[in-house]
């Protein structure tokens, strides 16, 4: 799949699920979850040591799901995820030696910005869909609009703040290709899966 592919399917999807695994036995039933609920799709964290056991065996027993990995920060962390079989990678912020190991990979790079500057910065290594994080805390919908006007060859994926309530405002606006969120992840298996076909229903109008 080309990057050209992964964000059309991130676009169709409309919600990437930002995945939290505290350890590993949590990973088959949080994404059978996912699935089931009709959201195929995760962005799973390295927020915790089990990151890249997780995104292998997420890869391996969901071939059809949309991988990609999370709060990656440096080179090191983006190797592993790539390795273990991410098929996309996402920062906080932005990172030029991410940006470059993604480049050498021709893998899909979502880098975090919430500043012209730091907008700038990814748009010099050619990244053009960029993630928003926090989106809440940094002006929500209200500065995306202002530093698409200032780029509007740009794509937006906010995060952070986003949930029910809110995040079909955000898919309203034309500059963003779906918002990332974790509020459909509490509880249990069950309990996600029903949070998930929830959210996926409220995104499609349905």
């Amino acid at each position: 799949m080309t990057n050209e592919e992964k964000l059309a399917l991130i676009k169709k999807t409309k919600i990437v699920p930002v995945v939290v695994f505290n350890n590993i036995d949590e990973v088959l039933p949080k994404m059978e979850a996912l699935v089931n609920g009709g959201l195929p799709c995760a962005e799973i964290t390295f927020r915790t040591e089990c990151a890249a056991e997780a995104i292998k065996l997420a890869v391996k027993n969901f071939p059809t799901a949309f991988i990609g990995a999370g709060t990656v920060i440096n080179r090191n962390q983006c190797e592993q995820a790539i390795v273990a079989g991410a098929q996309f990678i996402v920062s906080p912020g932005f990172s030029p030696e991410v940006a470059d190991c993604c480049a050498e990979h021709n893998m899909l790079y979502l880098p975090g910005i919430v500043t012209p500057t730091e907008a700038m910065a990814a748009i010099a290594k050619g990244l053009t869909t960029l993630k928003f994080f926090p989106a809440s805390n940094y002006g929500g919908l209200k500065t995306i609009k202002a530093i698409c006007a200032a780029f509007p060859y740009l794509h937006i994926m906010p995060t952070g703040g986003i949930n029910a309530d809110n995040i079909c405002e955000y898919l309203a606006y034309d500059k963003i290709i779906a918002c990332g969120g974790s509020w459909m992840m509490k509880g249990t298996p069950a309990e996600i899966e029903q949070s998930v076909k929830e959210a996926v229903a409220l995104v499609n109008g349905k």
